[in-house]
């Protein structure tokens, strides 16, 4: 996992439309990173929506929300759509960010053990440095967390 301080790891990827979106497209910005498992589960879609709920909060604070999972563009512009989400959704089918943020990681349920995307956020100066890192977010709480920590910090 990456830590306070680090530059945060470049990347481009696709969007719901199937447009080349980059970290370094938001220079300058704070960007909210967050890394989710799956569109159109009870935990991901209660995350996103609190994410939409909070996002003209993101933005009065100058604040860039990016949701990213391995699911295709497909995928997303129906979870966008069917939930009304007004911010950026990335398709990383291949693991590139996942990986890069060190959020592809052992996971355990119901005893079973499986690979995939544990729920984590990551706040971006303008520098692209991470400011912020959060492993293991709660989905109900997330948002308004991150918003929180940006509005304490000013």
């Amino acid at each position: 996992m990456l830590e306070v301080g680090m530059k945060a790891p470049a990347f481009t990827l696709p969007d719901k439309d199937g447009n080349l979106v980059s970290l370094a497209d938001f220079a300058g910005k704070t960007v909210a990173l967050y890394f989710y498992p799956r569109d159109n589960t009870p935990g991901c879609t209660r995350q996103a929506c609190a994410f939409a709920g909070a996002y003209e909060e993101f933005k009065k604070i100058g604040t860039v929300v990016i949701g990213v999972s391995k699911d295709s563009q497909a995928s997303h512009q129906r979870f966008a759509e069917k939930y009304d989400l007004p911010f950026v959704l990335l398709s990383d089918p291949e693991l590139t960010a996942i990986q890069a943020y060190g959020v592809w990681q052992e996971k355990k349920n119901y005893g079973k053990v499986s690979m995939g995307v544990v729920r984590s956020t990551f706040v971006i100066n303008g520098e692209g440095v991470i400011e912020k890192v959060m492993p293991k977010v709660k989905p109900d709480t997330n948002a308004a967390e991150i918003l929180a920590y940006l509005e304490k910090r000013g």
